[in-house]
């Protein structure tokens, strides 16, 4: 009988005084400045994805966080404000699943009135993006990414152990682009075992529906090499598809080039068709770490902020904004937090090899978000 594994429950580290913010640029021990935010919503999934959420874990006994707990749209558009103050200029929502957060139009609608100059976006699983594309669109979300990692029903359905039908997904992406929240970027996590065998329809899928539209940059779906995330999705090393090879598998379908970074720290690597007919991604955290080039930091649903998506511990700002904490205070927290941030998880882990010990204690990807 296999062994029911717990999720390690987020933990913070102990608060220590910070300095006074002096209004310098923000880099960090390795010299990274700060500039992307993903702020978790909800701790709640409709989904139960094998890499991310499994269901002997989160079953009908698993207690979310109840909701006094988690931060209000005020809080986040409070901390929102003071990060974009401190050089962040892109946002995006994550959970859990964001969409399952009620009235979370009205979360948008704040954060793009208030901060018109951040790059706002988000990431869903897409099964409940039908019912609310054009609603986030109309409040002034910019971009959406959208989670699928397979076209085949059935094993959609194997992946996200979840009563949804692949179409729900396929029918939430097209009213995203009616809403005009595009390029829509589509994320594929590749798992040698289960998917691996549908890159290349993946690309092809995507390609010809940009086509069809008359609009190649449309939809860009990306490749994402299967991660040692949290503590409860089983990974192993032999189940990851290296980067190499998804390129390989397009490449060997189409004639492709590699095409530059958009910004600074983009965390994937560019592929376009060389007729113009449009452009994949590729995301190669554990083959190729990004680490000396990482500027995110992850805000959880409860209010702590995490400095990697590996992070053990996180830094309680909740605390900080409910006890009346001054402005001025937390930004010397988060100043301080930024400027004390030393992590590179995957790049250690792949200078180490097989010999690599990942730390006892992992956040869960659905209290921070991917």
């Amino acid at each position: 009988m296999s062994r029911k594994v717990f999720p390690i429950q987020p933990v913070s580290a102990p608060r220590v005084a910070a300095p006074a913010y002096d209004g310098a640029a923000l880099a960090d021990t390795l010299g990274r400045r700060l500039r992307d935010l993903r702020i978790s919503v909800t701790d709640r999934c409709n989904f139960r994805c094998v890499y991310c959420m499994p269901r002997e874990v989160y079953d009908s006994s698993w207690r979310f966080l109840p909701h006094a707990e988690i931060l209000s749209f005020e809080e986040i558009l409070r901390l929102a404000k003071l990060f974009a103050g401190l050089g962040v200029q892109k946002i995006r929502l994550t959970g859990g699943e964001p969409l399952m957060r009620k009235d979370l139009p009205r979360l948008v609608e704040l954060l793009a009135t208030h901060l018109p100059e951040v790059d706002l976006t988000l990431t869903t699983n897409g099964a409940l993006l039908g019912r609310h594309a054009r609603a986030l669109a109309q409040a002034g979300l910019k971009r959406i990414t959208v989670s699928l990692d397979s076209l085949d029903d059935a094993t959609f359905r194997q992946l996200v152990d979840a009563d949804y039908p692949l179409s729900s997904v396929l029918e939430g992406i097209e009213a995203a682009a009616a809403a005009g929240l595009a390029p829509i970027k589509i994320n594929m996590v590749v798992k040698r075992s289960v998917n691996a065998h549908e890159v290349a329809a993946m690309a092809r899928h995507w390609r010809a529906r940009g086509l069809a539209a008359g609009r190649p940059e449309l939809y860009i779906p990306r490749f994402i090499e299967y991660m040692d995330v949290g503590s409860t999705n089983g990974w192993r090393m032999d189940e990851v598809l290296p980067s190499r090879e998804v390129v390989a598998r397009i490449g060997a379908e189409f004639d492709i080039e590699p095409a530059e970074a958009n910004y600074p720290g983009e965390v994937a690597a560019r592929w376009r068709y060389r007729d113009g007919s449009g452009e994949f991604g590729v995301i190669s955290s554990v083959t190729q770490a990004f680490c000396r080039d990482c500027n995110r930091l992850r805000l959880s649903t409860e209010g702590s902020l995490y400095t990697c998506l590996f992070a053990g511990q996180g830094h309680d700002l909740k605390t900080l904004l409910r006890s009346g904490a001054a402005d001025s205070t937390l930004v010397n927290e988060i100043a301080g937090v930024w400027r004390a941030r030393e992590d590179r998880y995957s790049e250690l882990r792949g200078a180490a090899g097989a010999d690599h010990e990942a730390p006892l204690r992992k956040v869960e990807m659905s209290y921070i978000g991917g």
